[in-house]
């Protein structure tokens, strides 16, 4: 692919890690960059991301083969008019939103289905802005494009090349599918983190009780609370009729649920479980999807000051990259439990040589 020059309206985790990602793949591509953040865009600068920034959404824009919109949702429908306004014809334009339907209704007013495609990057974390975004984070992500029925198939095809190249995997859906997909995998269950974190809040002793013993799976499945506030309002507000329709569902389910709990209906409630994880099972190692694979290993470490750093160094002079690392608070484990989580599969045989080579105890996989 020849030389591209890619716009950026908005630079937080998404757009950052797209930038990111542009610039790791494509090293020769232009990066403008918009945001309303100013710490932000000298950063992207800084780093070598960005090789121009603006504080408007101006005629820098006019050159580029790419543009996206990576605002909030609803702000991405406020930036469309400036859009509007200095787009080039020969700019394929784009959005990273986690809702469809809205962002192509919009287009549509503003006469530009000839030139868009929806994008959506199956990728995320519980971190937020610029300074957490990664290149890495869309390897093996699907990445979602809802082109409109107007745009020429090979601004398509090119689109789907571009995914590709930056290690991301295409996937292209009709935008009330999509927003129906996303609202069963993505969005219903960040409510139910949130409503299950705050029903622990509003529960819990005067003393912190539940607070201070929650580890392990009440962390895992509420790690994604810890999202944007502000993103997940708008989602709910764009999406609404699909999350309650879906939430309807979801809490009929639970009903019956407590009926079999109370009637003590021990073969129900074992198929419950058994169903779910025989379900939670098939697509556990696959490499992308709402729930991603864990590459992790935990491993025995002594009760002293500076082992985590010293196992986090071990592993960094052999270039292995982690993505957490943090112990593991379980009573059922006597010494210290060290949690390491890797962005491949490979690094776990790599670590777990290096680190049995150094006399440390493998405990387990997970």
């Amino acid at each position: 692919m020849s030389t591209l020059t890619f716009g950026f309206i908005g630079l937080g985790l998404i757009g950052g890690s797209i930038a990111r990602a542009i610039r790791q793949n494509l090293p020769q591509s232009q990066i403008i960059a918009y945001d309303i953040n100013a710490d932000t865009l000298w950063e992207a600068a800084q780093c070598g991301v960005a090789n121009v920034i603006t504080t408007r959404i101006d005629a820098s824009f006019s050159d580029c083969d790419y543009l996206f919109l990576c605002a909030p949702v609803q702000k991405n429908d406020e930036n469309l008019s400036a859009v509007k306004e200095i787009l080039s014809p020969k700019t394929l334009l784009t959005d990273v939103g986690s809702v469809k339907s809205e962002i192509h209704t919009e287009i549509k007013k503003a006469g530009l289905e000839g030139q868009f495609i929806g994008g959506h990057p199956m990728a995320g974390s519980d971190r937020i802005g610029f300074i957490n975004s990664k290149a890495v984070l869309l390897e093996n992500a699907y990445y979602i494009l809802t082109p409109t029925d107007s745009v020429p198939e090979n601004k398509v095809t090119d689109y789907k090349n571009l995914v590709q190249q930056l290690g991301a995997i295409p996937l292209i859906l009709e935008p009330a599918q999509h927003d129906y997909v996303t609202a069963a995998v993505s969005h219903l269950p960040h409510i139910i983190a949130a409503s299950l974190v705050n029903l622990v809040r509003d529960k819990d002793s005067a003393d912190g009780l539940m607070k201070m013993i929650a580890a392990g799976g009440f962390k895992d499945i509420t790690r994604i609370a810890s999202s944007s506030a502000t993103v997940w309002q708008q989602i709910c507000l764009t999406n609404t009729e699909n999350i309650s329709t879906l939430l309807s569902s979801y809490i009929a389910s639970l009903q019956g649920i407590q009926q079999e709990l109370n009637a003590k209906s021990g073969d129900d409630l074992y198929e419950l479980f058994d169903s779910a994880r025989i379900y939670r099972d098939s697509f556990i190692n696959t490499a992308s999807g709402p729930l991603k694979s864990s590459y992790a290993i935990t491993i025995d470490i002594a009760d002293e000051p500076g082992e985590i750093a010293a196992v986090a160094t071990i592993l960094a002079l052999k270039n292995i990259s982690i993505k957490n690392i943090g112990i593991v608070h379980n009573r059922e484990y006597e010494g210290g439990i060290l949690r390491i989580e890797f962005y491949h599969e490979e690094a776990i045989e790599r670590s777990t040589k290096i680190l049995c080579e150094k006399g440390y105890s493998l405990h387990n996989r997970k």
